[in-house]
């Protein structure tokens, strides 16, 4: 019975936009990596998607917080008792949580030693007996159904919030990586800024996320056209109220540099890529996942580019979040697990 497990065993993909829990292969948490502390007493409000309901909405008694930052811990106290809170959503059930949890999450393969330490600190304040660290490539590999032991070479692209992860995978292990602080917020504040610059609006930074996910592409062309958005919100100077229609080629045009930035990130990647390898890529593809991969016309772009063709995971914001979870139930086997 579940009442006398004594360790409860939980997979995290620990992101910079959303935070991703698994349970026996199933996600039992899907919510914003944001928590809401009183300003006084830095005691958690809210977490997750109450947490960002209330971001740029709050008063001076209540701060919003992104714990993580360009995919590592900007805030660790704040980090700690989000994990705490999004643990405390997991259903299990008749099982009965004990303070003994034996945890995989994964992490930014360009992770300093210190920011590794900063995750497994947060984790284990959090009620982590056991706590494994894992690529994000490595875990994206993983969860797309990629064999990482084989003698051969696969490239995964993980673009998320706050970084984009670039790998070389053989044998079980990172043959050569690029991590860049360069990912889906950019994307955002990229937006935020042209609305600003080109239609002298205002809008906050969850409009600029709505922008990007109803007319955000990469190409300036599209077989399938989304409608133009409508943005609201006060003039720049004026603060009178304003309502404009936005289209993807806009969009297209003001996040091509960050997107570039992407590209040659790929490019020096694979610039380190021994031939052999470099050559099963070429007959394999590189496999796009994170939640970038899901902007209209980047693979299609990425292919044009680098004539290599690129392939978008089936459900790419939760590749790494199920590659975790096999991890978890190998935590024995996969010897590129950290502790």
């Amino acid at each position: 019975m579940g009442f006398f497990s004594l360790t409860q065993k939980v997979a995290m993909d620990l992101g910079t936009a959303n935070t991703i829990i698994t349970v026996d292969d199933k996600i039992v948490v899907n919510e914003p990596s944001v928590v809401a502390l009183d300003r006084n007493t830095k005691k958690m409000i809210a977490v997750g998607s109450k947490a960002k309901m209330m971001h740029e909405k709050t008063n001076d008694n209540i701060i919003t917080s992104r714990p993580l930052n360009n995919g590592v811990i900007a805030d660790f106290d704040a980090c700690e008792k989000m994990i705490r809170g999004l643990i405390a959503m997991v259903k299990t059930g008749h099982h009965l949580f004990s303070q003994s949890l034996q945890m995989v999450i994964g992490v930014p393969s360009g992770s300093t030693e210190v920011e590794l330490r900063a995750v497994r600190d947060s984790a284990e304040h959090a009620g982590g007996r056991d706590v494994y660290l894992i690529y994000e490539p490595m875990a994206a590999a993983i969860g797309v159904g990629l064999d990482v032991e084989a003698p051969e070479g696969n490239m995964v692209v993980d673009i998320g919030g706050g970084s984009t992860e670039i790998a070389v995978i053989s044998l079980g292990g990172i043959v050569s990586n690029n991590s860049i602080r360069v990912a889906g917020d950019d994307f955002t504040n990229e937006i935020q800024n042209y609305m600003s610059r080109q239609h002298n609006v205002k809008v906050s930074e969850r409009m600029a996320e709505r922008i990007k996910i109803n007319v955000g592409s990469a190409l300036t062309e599209l077989d399938n056209e989304p409608e133009p958005y409508l943005v609201n919100g006060p003039n720049r100077i004026s603060s009178l109220p304003m309502e404009i229609a936005v289209n993807y080629k806009e969009i297209a045009h003001c996040i091509d540099s960050t997107i570039a930035k992407i590209e040659d990130a790929v490019m020096s990647a694979l610039g380190n890529t021994p031939p052999e390898l470099y050559a099963d890529i070429v007959k394999n593809g590189i496999w796009l996942t994170g939640g970038g991969a899901l902007l209209r016309g980047l693979d299609k772009r990425l292919t044009e580019k680098i004539q290599i063709p690129f392939h978008v995971a089936e459900d790419p914001l939760l590749s790494v979040a199920k590659g975790t979870g096999i991890a978890l139930k190998n935590v024995h086997n996969f010897s590129f697990l950290m502790r």
